[in-house]
C-alpha cells in the first residue's frame, strides 16, 4: 500500500485526531464537553478535516463537519455568554 500523503491529507488526520482526542478526553473525565477545551479541539479537528478535502471532495463528509463546526461554535458563544452573565 502506498500512502502518498499531501499537506491537506496530514491537516485532516490532526483534524481526525483533535476531534477523536476531545472525544476520548470527555469520556475519561478529563474535560468537560461544555467547556472552551472540548469545543476549541472540535472546532478545530472539524475545520482540519474540511480542509482535507481539497484532495478529494465528499458531500457527506462536508455536511457533517460543516455541521461539526456550526455546533461547535454554537457552543463557545454560549460558553462565553454564560461567563459574562456569572461575572455581571
Amino acid at each position: 500500500m502506498n500512502l502518498d500523503l499531501q499537506w491537506y491529507d496530514w491537516i485532516g488526520i490532526l483534524g481526525t485526531l483533535m476531534v477523536l482526542g476531545a472525544f476520548f478526553l470527555l469520556q475519561a473525565g478529563k474535560i468537560h464537553g461544555n467547556r472552551l477545551a472540548y469545543q476549541l479541539l472540535n472546532l478545530l479537528g472539524a475545520a482540519g478535516v474540511l480542509v482535507s478535502l481539497v484532495g478529494k471532495f465528499n458531500f457527506p463528509v462536508l455536511l457533517l463537519e460543516g455541521a461539526w463546526i456550526v455546533i461547535s461554535l454554537y457552543g463557545i458563544v454560549r460558553t462565553f455568554r454564560k461567563g459574562s452573565q456569572a461575572s455581571a
